[in-house]
């Protein structure tokens, strides 16, 4: 059976570095799952950045969603999976549902979204534990400054919070990266 393994931190705290490090000793044979869409000049050159980080023999899955079926079709003979990140991931959840004017939409919308983002990592916790690969999942820590004041903030902020508690409660362990320093809080 397999596992979790929670790499949070801030951004640019080295969390990347750390899970690739992390996932590198399990083996070569490994798979990397990038949830992020090349959208404009900035993101691109984010994930070239990432590409040029890890090894250029690692298999990449390029997705934000579905990943239990995706994962199942291709872990085999995978030595670890390398998911980075959740918070990418719950963006494009988010934004993929449409125009949404989000300082005017209901809760209801919210909390429909919340659900979405929800299912989807449970979906993956759950695949996580039926393959026997181990899964290095990376994700931001936002809770750690000020209330946003922009609305959208606040509710990306807030999902993003008990999406990261449900995955460090299912994770075996779980790391807090600060600075580059990894500490391993479970």
């Amino acid at each position: 059976m397999g596992k979790i393994i929670l790499v949070t931190g801030g951004a640019r705290s080295g969390k990347s570095t750390f899970a690739e490090n992390l996932v590198s000793r399990l083996g070569t044979k490994i798979l990397y799952i990038a949830t992020s869409i090349p959208f404009d000049d900035e993101m691109k050159d984010r994930i070239r950045k990432h590409r040029e980080q890890r090894p250029s023999f690692w298999d990449t899955l390029e997705a934000y969603k579905n990943l239990d079926i995706k994962i199942k079709e291709i872990y085999k003979g995978h030595q670890g999976i390398l998911l980075d990140c959740i918070t990418i991931m719950i963006s494009n959840i988010l934004f993929s549902n449409g125009d949404i004017d989000w300082n005017t939409c209901n809760m209801d919308k919210v909390n429909g979204l919340e659900l979405q983002v929800k299912e989807e990592i449970n979906k993956l916790i759950k695949v996580s534990g039926e393959i026997n690969v181990p899964v290095v999942v990376v994700t931001n820590e936002l809770g750690m400054g000020i209330v946003p004041e922009n609305r959208l903030a606040r509710i990306f902020r807030d999902i993003a919070g008990r999406v990261n508690q449900q995955l460090a409660a299912a994770a075996e362990e779980v790391y807090l990266v600060v600075s580059g320093i990894p500490v391993r809080i479970k």
